[in-house]
Formats: structure tokens, C-alpha cells, sequence
């Protein structure tokens, strides 16, 4: 099998699109017309699957909304319907811890190509996915959540910032499969420029427009590393899309992911 990336930077030459569309089904906001289904859930995101994977280099699904019996089988169902349209599942975890229990953790990644991971438990919580020669394994770096500055941006002894040094780190040793990228948020955009010319080999999963307000050009500018890969995602600014619409919610989601996948092939 194809490395995770390799695979997404093939796919993102065949279909022009770096965009990751996330799929997290908030039971809040299901629309009326899925409610009723035997998996709620999983009757949104096959409708949102087939009206976005035209546009869609891989979809996210969030873990938070499906840790519940039903929430897992509807999460099977999905990897399997976005896997029969042929694009890449790239599970939004970020997992990691000691031992065995990050060893039990990794065995989703016999279900799904690739997961987000955070580094601030060091190599040996990693080392169970980062084994996985063929998985993607995205780790956060400078996230885009108001807070994310509060550790992320503290200064080492060596005067770097913490996002730099999990960077170098993710970068250099922990980089030995070659399957790292980074989470690196649209929302703080000079620190997106300035990691992306720190880690210019590492794909980056840019999260943070849409809904967050993230910068677009930057994102689209940035997200893709020398190999061809790189992700920019949206989640409830597509998903939900259809609140704000007079068309059906699969309908208004499709024309979202049409919408942003141009405007961000505007600054590629």
C-alpha cells in the first residue's frame, strides 16, 4: 500500500482540491430528515459523502462525536462509504499516551489512514503509530483554538517556542517512516508562513477557516509540502451549510465544498 501522503498527493492531482472535509455530526444539529433514521449519524454523513467527495483530497471525521455504540458503528459505516469513493479517512483523535495503551490506540489505524496525535507525551507515545509505516500520523503544532498560545508559544532554554521545537522534532527524529505532517491552524497566520518555511518537507492539516474565520490565503498557500500534500479543512462551514440555505442540507454542503475548494485553488 501507498504512504498516507503519497496517496493524498495523488489525490489531490486528480481532483484539484487540497480540501479535507470534516465530518462532524453534531446531534444537535442533524436536519429533521435524518433524525428518524436507524443511525442518525450515519444517514448525515453518507449524504454529505456523496454530495462533497468531488471535492474532497480526504475526509475528517472528530472521534468526540462518535464514542458511543451507535456513534462507532455509524463511524464504520462512514470510513467505508468515503473508502468506496475512493478518498482517505484521516481520524481527528489526537491520541497518544504511555505504553500499552497507546499501543491498544493505535490499532485504529487498522480502520482508518491516518490520525492526528499529540506529541507532548514525546517519541515513546508516538512510536505505536509512527511504526505504522503507511499511516499518516498528524501531529499538533500550532492549533487554532484561541488557547492553543498558552503552551504553544512558551519559550524553551534553547529560545525556541514550543510549536517550533515539536516542528524541528517532527521534522528530524521522529521523522524516520516519513510519515508525519503537522497541525498548524489558519487562525494565526504569521506562525503558519513562518512554520511552513521552518518544515518545508512536513504536509500540513490547516484547520481553522470557515467557522473560525481563519485565513484562507495562507492556509491554501501553506498546507502543501514539497511532496504535493497538504489539507486545508472545513467542517461546519460545509456540513452545516444547509442551516443558512433554501436547498436540501447534502445540496448546500456540496456547493460549500465547490465554494471554498475554488477559492482556495485561487492562492495555490
Amino acid at each position: 500500500m501507498t504512504a498516507f501522503f503519497d496517496r493524498v498527493a495523488d489525490r489531490i492531482d486528480a481532483i484539484d482540491s487540497i480540501l479535507s472535509v470534516g465530518l462532524d455530526p453534531d446531534e444537535d444539529r442533524l436536519p429533521e430528515e435524518v433524525r428518524d433514521a436507524d443511525l442518525p449519524r450515519w444517514a448525515f454523513n453518507r449524504r454529505i459523502i456523496d454530495a462533497t467527495h468531488e471535492h474532497a483530497a480526504v475526509f475528517k471525521p472528530n472521534a468526540a462525536f462518535y464514542e458511543d455504540p451507535d456513534g462507532w458503528r455509524s463511524l464504520e459505516k462512514t470510513v467505508e462509504h468515503a473508502h468506496g469513493k475512493s478518498v482517505p479517512v484521516l481520524l481527528d483523535a489526537k491520541r497518544a499516551d504511555i505504553g500499552n495503551t497507546s499501543r491498544q490506540y493505535a490499532q485504529i489505524l487498522d480502520k482508518v489512514d491516518a490520525i492526528t496525535l499529540n506529541p507532548y507525551l514525546g517519541q515513546d507515545a508516538l512510536a505505536p503509530f509512527l511504526d505504522r509505516e503507511d499511516a499518516g500520523c498528524v501531529l499538533l503544532c500550532r492549533t487554532s483554538n484561541p488557547g492553543g498560545a498558552d503552551v504553544q508559544e512558551l519559550e524553551l532554554e534553547s529560545g525556541k517556542l514550543v510549536y517550533e521545537a515539536v516542528a524541528d522534532m517532527a521534522s528530524n527524529q521522529w521523522n524516520e517512516n516519513g510519515n508525519i505532517g503537522l497541525v498548524v491552524g489558519a487562525t494565526t497566520p504569521d506562525e503558519l508562513y513562518a512554520i511552513r518555511e521552518r518544515v518545508p518537507d512536513l504536509p500540513f492539516l490547516v484547520p481553522g477557516v470557515g467557522a473560525q474565520g481563519g485565513d484562507e490565503k495562507a492556509a491554501a498557500t501553506c498546507a502543501t509540502a514539497s511532496n504535493g500534500a497538504g489539507l486545508v479543512n472545513s467542517t461546519r462551514g460545509i456540513i452545516f451549510a444547509g442551516e443558512e440555505s433554501e436547498l436540501a442540507f447534502d445540496d448546500a454542503a456540496g456547493e460549500a465544498a465547490a465554494e471554498l475548494k475554488a477559492r482556495l485553488n485561487q492562492y495555490r
